[in-house]
């Protein structure tokens, strides 16, 4: 039998990988490490990579193996995943991985300018019926420019066409440089390039957009799959992922256009609007 919540959430209170701030927390106890997770948590400088909407850290975690050079924290509000991740990276020794339980619609609290490197998004909720949650709109391109790197990259990896293709027009409604964009990241074709591929990066290798210790389609290191990622792939999706550059200066805008809807919203469950196109 598995450990419950209780439990899980005893645990982590006492994980010094750990930082649990949601928004019942952060008003009364104020984040003392903004600008200092460099000197503070991770004792070097090397580039940070944050993962928004972590679960069970398996990305985070697998990444920050592949990536030893490099930090990575992993964000989500629902503990009970995150122990997971959070267990394992503390029985493996790992010390480039720490997590942060808040609430991602407050992340600019915790990171000053510049501190953050690269973004990524792993099969996030598309949330076809509310664009504002939605983590690749303005909504919160705007808070991630408040400390991601001039032109510091987003990963988006996700089943949801209606996801993708809304990053998709985000992207070129704000002229945004593509690196890599591709409908089925496991499939026989190879992912375009976009104009903005000489781009470097800490992990971004040009020019052919590879990872670095990685043999997987474009290089991207597929040996790491979340479990939502191998729950989709056993039921025949495909996997999308479109990798960005997100530049500091400029206003931003919302794609005006009407986006065909997933017909699905989670494993074996039918959607709930009877919508066919959303914005």
């Amino acid at each position: 039998m598995g450990k419950g919540k209780l439990a899980k959430f005893a645990d982590m209170e006492q994980y010094e990988n750990v930082f649990q701030y949601p928004y019942s927390v952060i008003d009364e106890k104020p984040f003392t490490m903004k600008g200092r997770w460099h000197e503070d948590y991770f004792h070097n400088q090397n580039p940070i990579v944050l993962e928004l909407g972590c679960g069970k850290g398996e990305y985070t975690v697998g990444l920050a193996k592949l990536y030893p050079e490099m930090n990575f924290i992993g964000v989500d509000i629902k503990g009970a995943r995150m122990w997971t991740g959070a267990t394992q990276t503390l029985r493996e020794g790992l010390k480039n991985v720490a997590f942060l339980r808040t609430n991602i619609e407050i992340i600019d609290r915790f990171f000053d300018s510049d501190e953050v490197h690269e973004i990524w998004l792993t099969f996030s909720d598309p949330q076809m019926k509310n664009p504002h949650k939605r983590l690749t709109s303005t909504f919160f391109l705007q808070r991630y420019r408040s400390f991601l790197i001039d032109g510091g990259l987003i990963h988006l990896k996700t089943d949801s066409n209606f996801l993708f293709t809304y990053t998709t027009y985000v992207a070129q409604c704000n002229h945004f440089q593509v690196l890599i964009s591709t409908e089925d990241l496991y499939g026989s074709s190879e992912p375009s390039e976009g104009e903005g591929s000489q781009k470097a990066s800490a992990l971004y290798s040009p020019p052919r957009g590879s990872w670095r210790g990685a043999s997987g389609p474009a290089g991207l290191p597929t040996s790491i799959q979340t479990y939502y990622e191998s729950m989709w792939m056993a039921r025949g999706l495909a996997i999308r992922y479109l990798c960005f550059a997100l530049p500091r200066e400029g206003m931003l805008a919302e794609p005006d256009v009407e986006i065909p809807t997933d017909d699905y919203r989670s494993y074996k469950r039918d959607r709930r609007s009877p919508k066919t196109t959303a914005k």
